[in-house]
């Protein structure tokens, strides 16, 4: 299920408001990063040898970013922290699915042409279906906020 908050979530989300990997360091298992978070006053460097070790640091970023937002009063998103983070220790193309970014054409063209992703009304519609929906229209809602933000930044520089 795709219960908000959990990593087939956080991967929908990231799938919408990432971007592809245009070559890394980090392609191919197994490797060594420094981790972008801090682990007693230090940022280790860890091995890496599985996507299981990459969810993990992914686990810790999210901890890391709730307990700034509750113990500083931040409101750091922590989809956007762990996309801004991943490059450090991980391909971005490690999150991208197949599936999920079919799931994402599907709600695209649903939205644009008005119709319906399977027969009959909201009632009749997969439970799963409509959580990813929800998933990932507030993960495009997200984009297009931050995207207008950079813009207005982008132009006061230019002024």
């Amino acid at each position: 299920m795709f219960k908000c908050g959990g990593r087939k979530s956080l991967q929908l989300t990231l799938n919408v408001i990432g971007d592809s990997c245009g070559g890394c360091n980090f392609e191919s298992y197994p490797y060594e990063a420094e981790l972008p978070i801090l682990i007693n006053g230090k940022r280790p460097t860890w091995t890496f040898k599985s996507d299981e070790d990459v969810w993990k640091v992914i686990d810790l970023i999210i901890q890391e970013t709730k307990e700034l937002n509750e113990t500083e009063g931040k409101q750091f998103d922590i989809d956007l922290s762990v996309q801004a983070q991943l490059p450090f220790f991980s391909c971005k193309n490690r999150l991208f699915s197949r599936e999920m970014q079919k799931d994402i054409q599907r709600y695209m063209y649903c939205e644009k042409f008005g119709v319906s992703p399977y027969s009959g009304d909201f009632g009749k519609q997969p439970c799963l279906w409509v959580d990813k929906v929800f998933i990932i229209k507030k993960a495009f809602a997200n984009l297009e906020k931050n995207q207008i933000k950079k813009a207005k930044t982008d132009g006061s520089r230019k002024n």
